[in-house]
């Protein structure tokens, strides 16, 4: 006999299922989110018919301090993705009926007929501290992005010759912003304020020509926009908080850069043409363990690169998938496009294009194959090969 445990995870009562081998409940109960109650489970747990596997719908988050409790309890865990959950309670009666019990008991059926489930470990520090700053970077990356479009939106409306001439993606534009906006104050200001303004970047050529062409354009525009002077006060204030975000980022860049240089997959990463240190990290934060995935095909299934079998009848036919990791789909597109400059990628990319595909088909089929050739790197712990048959 073995016991099959389905728990529904939430921020402050679990519910716990527990049935047996014919699927007789022997446990069902809720579980409330403190050490006291999780660790009394654990102990229920242990009296029950053995082995005992038990199944968690949700990874991190509000589910991590009783994954890290059942984990360090030596339980078997798995994780059941939350669309099973919720697909193969519709196929029960009354399946639109949805509650915390009714979830862990279909939790715990599933643990008890599925041997494919994904198994649950313990994550490394390392992992878990690369996992936080990818995540914290995306947040910082997402921000910086409103807020450059905001400046955009705003700088169009009162000086559109300096909107159209200015990359504020760059420190020497946001510095420039933080100094000056409207027309008015470029022509207050001299070329050599606008220099000192600049910073150490001001003495390049390319900043004397960004401070001389907006210059330029303010003594070319004569008309005041109502309420340029408000609009290029919260400009500045923008361009400040951009410069903050850049520091930010690069003290983050920083951090993974030094976490990757401790991991023992990330030199094996990185010899992949196109997979930098942030596309590195934002791997090793999406996929964990790279034996949690048999096959490359499994991998590439993961991040929805790998076309979709239907059949019904005679007919069969693949369509394009429309699930998957998109984390995971965008880190093998990007560095696919990156490693261009790559001959034995840019081989592989010609011979699609002259096949006639576009040029996305050909960067998604160029991820695809990479996909298999990074698998075969980390499984059997090999460097790239910079050979023509790597993308044969």
């Amino acid at each position: 006999m073995s016991t099959f445990v389905g728990i529904d995870i939430a921020k402050e009562i679990h519910w716990a299922c527990a049935v047996d081998s014919v699927g007789r409940v022997v446990l069902n109960r809720k579980v409330m989110n403190t050490p006291v109650d999780l660790t009394l489970l654990v102990e229920e747990l242990s009296k029950l018919a053995q082995p005992c596997r038990v199944g968690i719908d949700v990874l991190g988050g509000i589910a991590a301090f009783a994954q890290a409790v059942l984990l360090h309890a030596g339980v078997e865990l798995v994780h059941i993705p939350g669309l099973a959950v919720n697909r193969a309670r519709q196929g029960t009666v009354g399946g639109e009926a949805k509650s915390d019990p009714r979830d862990a008991r279909v939790i715990a059926d599933q643990v008890r007929t599925r041997s494919d489930l994904r198994p649950v470990v313990a994550e490394t520090e390392l992992d878990i501290e690369i996992r936080l700053l990818v995540s914290h970077r995306a947040d910082l990356t997402q921000e910086q992005t409103r807020r450059i479009a905001r400046m955009h939106d705003l700088l169009v409306g009162i000086f559109p010759e300096l909107e159209h001439r200015i990359d504020m993606t760059t420190k020497m534009g946001l510095r420039l912003l933080a100094c000056a906006v409207t027309p008015e104050e470029f022509r207050t200001l001299s070329l050599s304020d606008l220099l000192t303004a600049l910073g150490s970047t001001g003495k390049r050529t390319c900043g004397q020509e960004l401070a001389m062409a907006a210059r330029a354009a303010a003594l070319r525009q004569a008309t005041v926009v109502p309420g340029s002077r408000t609009v290029g006060r919260l400009i500045k204030e923008l361009a400040e908080e951009s410069l903050a975000a850049v520091a930010r980022l690069d003290r983050i860049d920083g951090e993974l850069e030094e976490l990757l240089r401790r991991h023992p997959d990330a030199a094996l990463i990185r010899s992949l043409p196109g997979m930098g240190a942030i596309m590195t990290a934002e791997f090793i934060a999406e996929v964990g363990q790279i034996s949690r995935f048999r096959s490359g095909d499994a991998l590439a299934a993961a991040a929805g690169l790998a076309p979709v079998l239907k059949q019904s009848g005679k007919t069969r036919w693949l369509k394009r998938p429309l699930g998957g990791n998109k984390g995971l789909k965008r880190v093998f597109y990007q560095s696919a496009f990156a490693s261009l400059r790559c001959p034995a990628s840019r081989q592989f990319y010609d011979r699609k294009r002259r096949e006639g595909k576009r040029h996305h088909q050909a960067i998604i089929a160029l991820a695809r194959r990479r996909v298999n050739v990074l698998w075969a790197m980390l499984t059997y712990r090999r460097p790239f090969d910079p050979t023509p048959t790597e993308f044969a």
